[in-house]
């Protein structure tokens, strides 16, 4: 049941990761990222609403706007059995009432079974937030994810990033 920690960043697959978010507003933002999870094949269809929901509430009770222009919407869904990742870029930056006030480039998402599984330690999924936590706070880190040619070179970023 153990993820080796130097693997954490296998959980975001390039088909459910943007470079480019085309989406402006909030709303539409999180609908387009939640459509990329559905069409990378890694969130049912069946619960991309109940995902998108989720993840609106989130946001209307608190910004997860964290500041230095990332953003890290993660919520807890019913019917996943695994954290469910994906890495979005969007280089003109969003409004996304940031703790900081300034824009959003750079944002996480991530959607974790609401309960232990086979497949998700809580307690390890608390190490791989953290270890997010840390590359939001990586200058290094942001620069190049907003540098990234493709959804590729955004995950190999993150291998690069992983814990050694």
């Amino acid at each position: 049941m153990s993820t080796n920690l130097m693997s954490w960043w296998k959980q975001f697959k390039p088909k459910a990761c943007s470079v480019k978010v085309k989406a402006v507003a909030k709303p539409e933002v999180l609908a387009e990222i939640v459509g990329n999870l559905v069409g990378s094949g890694l969130l049912d269809a069946t619960l991309q609403d109940a995902a998108l929901r989720t993840l609106t509430s989130r946001e209307e009770l608190a910004s997860t706007g964290i500041g230095m222009g990332v953003a890290i919407p993660h919520v807890k869904l019913d019917g996943i059995e695994e954290a469910i990742c994906s890495l979005s870029v969007c280089r003109e930056g969003l409004d996304w009432a940031a703790v900081d006030g300034g824009p959003v480039q750079v944002l996480f998402t991530v959607l974790r079974p609401s309960e232990a599984t086979e497949k998700h330690d809580p307690q390890e999924h608390l190490e791989m937030m953290r270890w997010v936590a840390g590359l939001a706070r990586n200058p290094d880190f942001r620069s190049f994810a907003c540098q990234a040619k493709n959804k590729t070179d955004l995950v190999n970023l993150l291998k690069e990033m992983a814990p050694q």
